[in-house]
């Protein structure tokens, strides 16, 4: 049988995460191989490599533990890969060659497939002196634009995703054009932007005192503290960032408060880091973990818990020596304090499966119980491992055992660090699990609520066509097989039916335990009054979170998508899925279909009177759902004064071609050119522009292979012709597969169809 508990997962490990040949030939032939090459590649460091290689399978086993997905896919490749999903960069000088050398390091970690987190407060400020140059600087925003547009090029280059993160301190005088930032919607797209905010700034808040905003000693503007934090909150509001991290938190709590001092986070923002800072992530799938599920006895086996984590750290400390590194900076950072971050992922479905209610009291209660055994287990495992293989190098007991996480850890945690010293100097973070919760069964990501227990996902199959198939919540498989078609009970709550009070509720338990920090994203609804929108990051600061990223659909941030639960929806929701609006007829373009290795086509011989050379034509097709349509064109001529424009309109029709949908109008466009300059005759028929002439040959092509009716007609019956159906409610389409699954998990955009995630 299958170790996969649903079609999806076994998809996502094959597109995500299976080892092949560059041509696609695959080298894992099954999930047991996936796990014995990362339990092998992680062993291999250890004095008896055998041994551990079969302890670390069996906690690879069945998906109980998951580790990133940069070391599912990366461990024992030989390649030259990061197996660390998170960095900041090294701190920016206020220079322009200090700027551009940090942007090239930037470049080559994302090369690698590197998220990256940055503190741009080090640039001064729009308008002030540039010494030597007789200039007024041009302030961070714009050395951000180039930042923005490095990044388009090393995605548009082919390499893997890597998401980028911008913090501002709450007192840069450009802190207001930042907070703004988002208001033009092509602008920054590749980052995600959060606000540090400090102590002494959520004091004058609350007090409603003023705030000077300064750089280098030298105060710029002086705002009222209040006006400051409203326009942070509205920027949110209406455009879901920027994001909202409470900075001094964070550095009276971190472990290495003494040696180190955290400007900036990764895309996500649970993992706080100090310049050149790099964390690996891994996640205990408590869904597995839940004995007798929705019986009398259900309950966590605590005691495999323990042994589970025990290995994880283990295993995550052994990838420190395992993995490369973009930078040399980085590897010196990452070994000098071997920071891991173990979380947790299907928390939702444990909860569920022990009978409580996502975002009640008894399931904070918990969620925070559970979180401090894992964290114990973890510092006790680090304690080990440093008995055996040495203390972190920067280790040292009166400063660890100072910082505000260590002073709540349990009595007896404190004296085996102060006695025997510890390996890891954090070791608890839980980060953003879209992809390998799917991976693992469809498991509630994170700390994260359900968001949906069932839905309908098309899949595009090798001839192009799509199939259906339901996607269902594990929790909620676990209780078909168990109880059948009976209803589902009221406890199952999912993100949508959650007040954000509840959300914040789950965060601050969750919270207690964890050193790093949490990605969670604090789902509000569309109608939320602005007041009660900022009462949700005025909860968090009160309750002790270390940020705050909510969600509310909007015009700009689109809708979450909505899910028909029919016959297993929840207590009190509807299964109608709304309609769309009127006049909701508009032809959605999702991302460039892919192209084939190979491509049917034609090349046609073009004429144009008193012109020396022809011009050529080559249309590609490509076949979806059985029929054939306009993929790519190729126009050539030896002609040297077309070669611009003909280059120019390659490249335009082309993309157009490739976006999908009814493609048609790119004909009636250029047949609807005229030249001033005269056109011409061609086979008795006038055609006013060699553009013109161009669109006619498209058409011919078209209507030879059936893709229009005939000349001057419109589209054969095309089932691709619309790239999304009308009656499907959709919010954005997912950048990676076209389908409108997109919904925000764990600050960040994911698509629950294929696992595509911004910040992967």
């Amino acid at each position: 049988m299958s170790r996969f508990a649903a079609p999806i997962a076994e998809q996502i490990w094959d597109m995500k995460y299976r080892f092949k040949e560059a041509d696609g030939t695959p080298i894992d032939l099954t999930v047991e191989d996936s796990w014995r090459r990362i339990a092998r590649d992680l062993a291999k460091v250890e004095e008896d490599p055998v041994a551990w290689e079969e302890e670390f399978y069996g906690a690879l086993e069945d998906f109980k533990y998951l580790p990133a997905g940069r070391i599912t896919a990366g461990a024992g490749t030989a390649r030259q890969v990061t197996l660390f999903n998170c960095f900041v960069m090294g701190t920016i000088p206020d220079s322009m060659g200090g700027i551009f050398d940090m942007l090239k390091e930037a470049a080559l970690t994302m090369q690698q497939g590197g998220g990256i987190g940055y503190d741009f407060s080090t640039i001064r400020p729009r308008g002030a002196d540039v010494k030597g140059v007789a200039a007024d600087a041009s302030g961070p925003l714009s050395f951000m634009d180039v930042w923005d547009a490095m990044c388009r090029t090393i995605m548009s280059a082919g390499s893997r995703r890597g998401a980028m993160m911008a913090v501002m301190r709450c007192d840069h005088p450009d802190i207001e054009s930042f907070i703004s930032a988002k208001s033009d919607p092509a602008r920054l797209r590749m980052f995600n932007m959060s606000v540090l905010v400090t102590d002494a700034f959520m004091e004058a808040v609350k007090a409603d005192g003023s705030w000077e905003l300064q750089f280098d000693g030298k105060v710029y503007h002086t705002v009222q503290a209040r006006d400051l934090w409203n326009r942070i909150m509205r920027a949110t509001y209406d455009y879901a960032e920027p994001g909202v991290i409470f900075i001094d938190r964070i550095n009276k709590s971190n472990n290495l408060n003494y040696c180190e001092t955290i400007a900036a986070t990764n895309p996500c923002g649970e993992q706080p880091l100090p310049p050149y800072g790099a964390c690996l992530l891994g996640s205990i799938n408590l869904a597995r973990l839940v004995a007798d599920p929705f019986g009398a006895d259900a309950g966590l086996d605590e005691a495999a818990l323990e042994k589970l984590v025990t290995t994880a750290v283990r295993m995550m400390d052994n990838v420190v020596d395992a993995s490369k590194f973009p930078l040399p900076e980085q590897a010196d950072e990452a070994r000098n304090k071997r920071r891991i971050g173990l979380g947790v992922t299907g928390l939702a479905d444990a909860l569920l499966m022990v009978g409580l209610r996502y975002g009640s009291e008894e399931a904070a209660r918990q969620t925070e119980r559970w979180l401090h055994r894992i964290a114990r287990a973890a510092y006790l495992a680090s304690v080990q491992l440093a008995k055996e293989k040495g203390p972190f190098p920067l280790f040292d007991a009166e400063g660890y055992l100072a910082s505000g996480t260590m002073q709540n850890m349990d009595e007896d945690v404190r004296e085996a660090i102060r006695e025997h010293g510890i390996r890891n100097a954090l070791l608890t973070s839980i980060a953003p699990t879209g992809t390998i919760s799917l991976y693992a069964g469809n498991v509630s990501s994170g700390i994260e609520p359900v968001f949906a227990y069932a839905y309908t996902r098309k899949v595009l199959q090798k001839d192009g066509s799509r199939t259906e198939e339901e996607v269902v919540d594990y929790a909620v498989q676990m209780w078909r097989d168990r109880f059948g078609d009976a209803d589902l009970p009221e406890y199952f709550v999912n993100a949508q039916t959650l007040t954000p009070a509840e959300h914040v509720r789950m965060q601050a338990a969750a919270q207690k335990w964890i050193d790093s920090s949490i990605s969670k994203t604090i789902n509000c609804p569309e109608d939320i009054s602005f007041d009660a929108f900022k009462d949700v990051y005025m909860q968090a600061w009160d309750e002790g979170c270390k940020g705050c990223t909510t969600y509310r659909p909007n015009d700009v941030t689109g809708s979450v998508l909505s899910v028909s639960e029919t016959a297993d929806q929840a207590p009190g929701e509807t299964a109608d899925a709304p309609h769309p609006a009127e006049g909701g007829d508009v032809i959605y373009m999702s991302e460039p279909l892919d192209r084939p290795q190979a491509l049917e086509g034609n090349t046609y011989k073009l004429k144009w009177p008193d012109s020396e050379h022809a011009i050529y034509l080559t249309i590609n097709d490509i076949v979806i759902g059985g029929r054939r349509r306009p993929f790519e064109v190729f126009i050539n001529s030896k002609n040297m004064e077309h070669f611009a424009w003909t280059v120019a309109l390659t490249r335009m029709i082309s993309a157009v071609f490739r976006r999908g949908g009814d493609v048609s109008f790119v004909v009636e466009e250029l047949k609807a050119v005229f030249d001033p300059r005269g056109g011409a005759w061609v086979q008795g028929k006038y055609i006013p522009s060699i553009l013109a002439a161009i669109g006619g040959v498209i058409e011919r092509h078209m209507i030879s292979i059936g893709f229009l009716e005939g000349e001057g007609m419109g589209l054969k019956s095309d089932p691709q012709a619309q790239v999304v159906n009308t009656d499907t409610p959709r919010g954005k389409a997912c950048p990676s597969c076209g389908q409108y699954d997109m919904r925000m998990v764990e600050g960040c955009m994911t698509c629950g169809s294929c696992g595509y995630s911004k910040c992967q």
